[in-house]
């Protein structure tokens, strides 16, 4: 009996491990069906030989396609895989996810390499046809690369019938897509291609514009006659653009019920976006529409997926999601390279995977680092689908390449160590070397919506986690059940079928499918848009088969409902025709007829913010362009995470003139002058240029009576790091003196010497002496970062008309040497009528220091817990209507490759590890708990040439961590700091020195927030904060923050925001923001930008105001629903910014009670 029980013991551990694993994969959403229980054995494989390899051919590894069709019209989906070396395959849909091989009876065997599949019923007989499009390599005879057309004949059989069509195209064709691009009924198409040249695909070169009687690369437009031939028309509707390319979708990018094209391109060709301008003709505006683009692009998908009825993008590159992989994969910063091409009129590009956000105001602000999809490894086919039917479309991601060739030591080392050879020899030698680089052999990615525009990876937790060579996908409800499921064509595998479970999982969860039936020309409702309502909330679909990778999806509608019921359903019609479904029941397939609908004129409107200002610089005569000094950073420190010469300008605004006008002043670059706008009684503005003088980029100014003579002096800080080395006299701040008249000139002896670059500054009278004391922030060591510069402390000590200002920075803590401040706030955050000090800065914790009455307490200093950030700004008000000041502090944001928490900190080493006379900075990050070097080797090996000597190879780089990177000698005494966090963030003030850092929702961490002003500026009795952002700092494979531009945090008055990002939406390296009134009493505000125009938004609504004096520190304000808040005036505050001291009054307050910096008050009903 024992011995039973023994032998029981040894199996039930593995017994119980498989028991689990079963359970398991039986509770996953998706499970694969068995080639053996589906019938599907199909597999695209590949024959290898001597004359035919990758070498020869580098498109070899790219797949081939799925089209999901009814071939039959029996209401099962069937399956039609592409293939690239044996023939294409049909698979009849028999129910119950069984299929049988009907190809050679149904007469599609095909021969040649095939790509995409495209589902159309062309001869609108009721039967779905399909069109294949045909490439192969260099070698391959025109007569085996033409495209087929198969047409069905209402039997299970086609008849292959391009020739006759005039379809019959012979070029290097990937896919097709049929679409009523000229609206006059009847289906054209749009041929996307790809090109065999004698060139490098990757160097930017003049783009070319071809005929297309010379370009091969240019896709194809071709115009349905209406009796079923074909004319290509691509010449006169301007489709002439190269590109190679892989994606292809029909969208109606600028919503004006027209059919636009858009295609993402491979390799360094700009992704094209073919606007339909509604006469036959279109325009490429992908550089207008897209910030910046995906560099390899492969496949792409157009849908809204975070349910504002907009369409959004997805394209795909080939970005590993490990360190091992990206070291080995990824070369250096090609900072040159990247600004010629720039110069050649190509878009930004970046290796990585690009998620474009519409922002519903014909702009898109790219966000996949953020929304956590940016890295999926060699990818092709992204699909958004609601594959949970929770109401929210999740997104999946075909990937893998079945010969490794990017990697960097074959790329790199294989290339050199055979050049000397013949070319037959080096070809051979290359060819044993590739053998030694496995596939990218990985599972496929699944990733959850999470409704907050972020996604989950749930690949592993939905079944999805089968290592594969996978290509073309496309999704279907193929047992219609009421879920979608999943069919991916992979090279050398059997392809694979993901049923879809949820409908047996959940018991909660609903569905409506729709189905639009079309006049005739359009059976199938190609173009019709439909949106979906829920409890306020609205889905968007579009009629648009073509998706994701060389496929086609069933021209039928599919959305989740979770348990909600709908409240209706909404369809245009490409004509224009509407109609309005109520109630629809779930769980059905809903067909729609186009007989049904009705003309109209009004429109069908997506959610939309509203908006609050007007766009004015060009009506009042605002017209200036901040230009940029030509010194780049990373000559000097290959290895920065960005540069710090490219971040001004500043503003400030003020009465310069004394004639009850607010002007304001902007800075500039070290070559050139900074100017005042003077504000004339129409409410136009002329430039005044400050007079010339030798100086460093012009950053914080500060607009304040300097001398006691009553009038408004300019402080303009110098920063930047053009001088490479600190202590150059052009780090030298200046202070002007106004005449009183608005003209002004360099006081000498005025200033302590600070030969220091700067940031922002900020004033505040904060011992109580009746002048204004300032704080200027230091923010970098010129060619030494990221050491210390220091911050300086300057006490008010002049007489009338003799302005002197004395260095007491040694009362702060580490004599000044805080760190690289970027802002500084004066604010009474513990409400003791004394005003203290709020820093921030780049590596460093939210920090306040104490005032005692007058003087700084180093030994009170605050250093919030956790909040290392990459901070750059902050800003002052009282956000919960508590009575006391809290906070709004903004970061790098979270759409950025690099992660940071407290457990797992960005970190920078600072140190002369090679003993060369100069700083590196050496950035780590974590993957997956383990601490790496962030530079990739090439760029490292510039910054230290004996990491080259370290690291023989990039294997050998890829493979070590950091703390094996360095000797404990080397590391010990760096100068070593630490970001735990890039969120920007809501501070609550808790009293008694205790905060709560919140951070800001999702939709705020687009990118890096600069300058805020804080207004209530919806009218509704809380406090807002209008911010402006991006930064075109980083270095080149980071690649610009572009994102978000500008928006409004709505407060609602307990501490909570909704954020508002209609508001003028910008593509610009946007810095400060500078609110002041107009000549007709409106708030106007400007935002600068690097490099940029300056911009000025005009509110919509004339409000009251009140007009500050310089001794006015803060208010109680009473609002006539009975509450009340805190709110103080800084004379400069979050980044680069200064507001004139107006204060604008909302219609909500009733009563505000003005205080001194001495505590006098003053009282001022409304």
């Amino acid at each position: 009996m024992r011995k039973k029980i023994s032998f029981l013991k040894k199996i039930s551990p593995i017994f119980l491990f498989l028991a689990l694993i079963s359970c398991k994969k039986s509770n996953t959403l998706f499970q694969e069906v068995a080639a053996s229980k589906s019938g599907i054995e199909f597999v695209n494989k590949l024959t290898y030989s001597d004359s035919l390899t990758v070498l020869d051919f580098e498109y070899m590894f790219n797949g081939a396609g799925v089209a999901l069709i009814d071939i039959n019209n029996d209401g099962l989906q069937d399956i039609l895989f592409t293939a690239n070396m044996v023939s294409a395959k049909l698979y009849l849909n028999k129910g119950n996810l069984k299929f049988e091989d009907i190809t050679a009876k149904a007469g599609i065997t095909t021969e040649g390499w095939c790509y995409g599949a495209s589902v159309v019923d062309i001869n609108q007989d009721g039967y779905l046809d399909v069109y294949i499009c045909k490439s192969g390599n260099k070698f391959t005879p025109p007569s085996q690369r033409k495209n087929m057309f198969f047409i069905n004949n209402g039997n299970n059989t086609f008849t292959e019938s391009a020739a006759k069509m005039g379809l019959d195209d012979d070029g290097y064709d990937v896919q097709s897509a049929f679409f009523d691009y000229d609206k006059d009924g009847d289906l054209d198409m749009y041929l996307m291609r790809n090109a065999f040249v004698n060139y490098n695909r990757n160097n930017a070169r003049e783009i070319k514009k071809d005929s297309i009687a010379t370009s091969t690369t240019a896709g194809k437009l071709f115009k349905n006659n209406g009796n079923l031939t074909f004319t290509d028309v691509s010449k006169e509707a301007g489709i002439t653009v190269e590109g190679f390319g892989l994606g292809l979708s029909i969208c109606d990018i600028n919503n004006d019920n027209w059919p636009d094209i858009y295609v993402s391109n491979d390799f360094i060709t700009n992704d094209l976006i073919w606007i339909n301008n509604q006469d036959g003709t279109f325009s490429n505006k992908g550089k207008h529409y897209l910030r910046h683009q995906t560099y390899n692009a492969m496949g792409n998908d157009v849908a809204d997926f975070n349910n504002d009825g907009f369409e959004d993008m997805v394209a795909v590159d080939m970005l590993p999601p490990d360190n091992k992989r990206w070291k080995l994969t990824i070369g250096g910063n090609r900072y040159d390279e990247f600004q010629n091409s720039l110069q050649l009129n190509y878009a930004p590009q970046y290796v990585r995977n690009t998620l474009q956000l519409n922002n519903g105001d014909g702009s898109f602000s790219e966000i996949a680092q953020v929304s956590g999809v940016n890295a999926t490894e060699w990818s092709w086919a992204p699909l958004f689908a609601d594959f949970d039917n929770d109401g929210w479309k999740d997104l999946f991601i075909a990937n893998g390449y079945r010969t490794d060739i990017t990697n960097l030591d074959f790329m790199v080392y294989g290339k050199r160590a055979i050049f000397m050879g013949t070319p037959e020899a080096n070809r051979n030698e290359r060819l044993k070397l590739l053998e030694n680089y496995p596939g990218v052999h990985v599972s496929n990615y699944m990733y959850k919506n999470n409704k907050d525009l972020t996604f989950s990876d749930f690949s592993i937790k939905w079944g999805i986690d089968k290592p594969s060579y996978s290509n073309g996908t496309a999704y279907a409800d193929l047992d219609n059940d009421g879920d979608l499921d999943l069919v991916i064509n992979n090279i050398d595998e059997t392809a694979l079928l993901y049923e879809n479970r949820n409908n047996a999982l959940s018991t909660t969860s609903q569905w409506l499918q729709v189905k639009c039936k079309g006049p005739q020309g359009n059976r199938d409702g190609l173009e019709a848009k439909v949106w979906l309502w829920q409890n306020g909330m609205v889905q968007f679909n579009y009629v648009a088969p073509v998706r994701g990778y060389i496929s086609s999806v069933p021209a039928i509608m599919h959305f989740g409902l979770s348990d909600k019921s709908i409240d209706s359903l909404k369809i245009l019609w490409p004509d224009g025709r509407q109609q309005v479904v109520k109630q629809p029941k779930a769980n059905q397939l809903l067909v729609l007829s186009f007989t049904d609908a009705i003309p109209t004129s009004a429109n069908i409107t997506a959610l939309k913010q509203p908006a609050f200002f007007t766009q004015v610089d060009s009506l009042l005569k605002i017209n200036y362009l901040h230009k940029e000094d030509d010194y780049v950073d990373f000559k000097a420190q290959p290895i920065l995470a960005h540069t710090c010469s490219h971040e001004g300008p500043g503003l400030a605004s003020g009465d310069v003139n004394n004639d009850g006008l607010d002007d304001f002043f902007i800075g500039a670059a070290s070559e050139y002058n900074g100017s005042f706008f003077i504000q004339q009684p129409s409410g136009k503005f002329i430039e005044k240029p400050l007079p010339s003088s030798i100086h460093a980029d012009d950053m914080g100014s500060l607009l304040f009576d300097a001398d006691n003579d009553k009038d408004l002096d300019l402080y303009v800080v110098s920063g930047g790091t053009t001088a490479e080395k600190k202590g150059s006299s052009i780090y030298q701040d200046r202070l002007y003196l106004n005449d009183g008249k608005g003209s002004f000139t360099l006081a000498q002896n005025a200033l302590p010497d600070m030969a220091n670059s700067g940031a922002s500054i900020t004033a505040a009278d904060y011992d109580k002496d009746g002048d204004l004391d300032l704080i200027v922030c230091g923010r970098v060591s010129p060619g030494e970062y990221p050491m210390p510069a220091k911050t300086y402390l300057l006490r008010n000590d002049g007489i009338v008309g003799k302005p002197k200002f004395t260095d007491i920075s040694n009362q702060l803590p580490q004599q000044g040497q805080l760190g690289m401040v970027t802002t500084a706030l004066w604010t009474d955050y513990n409400n003791d009528g004394w005003t203290d000090i709020m820093l921030a800065g780049e590596f460093m914790p939210i920090t306040f220091i104490q005032n005692d009455k007058g003087k700084l307490s180093t030994a009170a200093t605050i250093a919030l817990e956790n909040t290392k950030g990459w901070w750059n700004s902050l800003v002052a008000g009282d956000f919960d209507n508590d009575g006391d000041i809290d906070y709004v502090a903004g970061n790098q944001g979270l759409n950025n490759w690099l992660k940071a928490s407290p457990a797992e900190p960005v970190c920078v080493y600072g140190k002369d590890f090679d003993k060369n006379g100069r700083i590196d900075p050496v950035f780590s990050h974590y993957f997956d708990g383990t601490e790496y070097i962030v530079p990739a080797r090439d760029d490292i090996n510039l910054q230290m040439t004996a990491m080259k000597a370290r690291f023989k190879d990039y294997a050998a780089y890829a493979d070590v961590n950091f703390k094996h990177a360095f000797l404990e000698e080397e590391i010990k005494d760096a100068y070593l700091l630490k970001c735990e966090t890039f969120s920007s963030a809501y501070i609550e003030n808790k009293g008694n020195g205790k905060f709560e850092v919140k951070p800001l929702p999702v939709a705020a961490q687009l990118s890096p927030i600069y300058g805020m002003y804080c207004s209530d500026i919806n009218g509704d009795g809380s406090m807002d904060v209008v911010c402006v952002g991006n930064s075109f700092s980083p270095e080149v494979q980071a690649g610009r923050n572009d994102a978000q531009g500008m928006l409004i945090l709505e407060g609602n008055g307990k501490g909570g925001f909704t954020v508002n990002r209609n508001e003028f939406n910008s593509a610009s390296d946007n810095k400060a923001i500078s609110c002041l009134q107009t000549a007709d009493g409106y708030p106007m505000y400007l935002v600068s930008s690097n490099s940029g125009r300056l911009k000025a938004y005009k509110g919509k609504q004339k409000i009251g105001h009140i007009s500050l004096v310089d001794t006015d520190a803060y208010a109680m304000i009473y609002y006539k629903n009975g509450k009340s808040s805190k709110v103080e005036f800084q004379f400069g505050n979050s980044y680069l910014s200064q507001s004139s001291r107006k204060f604008f009054v909302s219609q909500a307050v009733r009563a505000m009670t003005i205080y001194s910096f001495n505590g006098t008050k003053r009282e001022q009903e409304f």
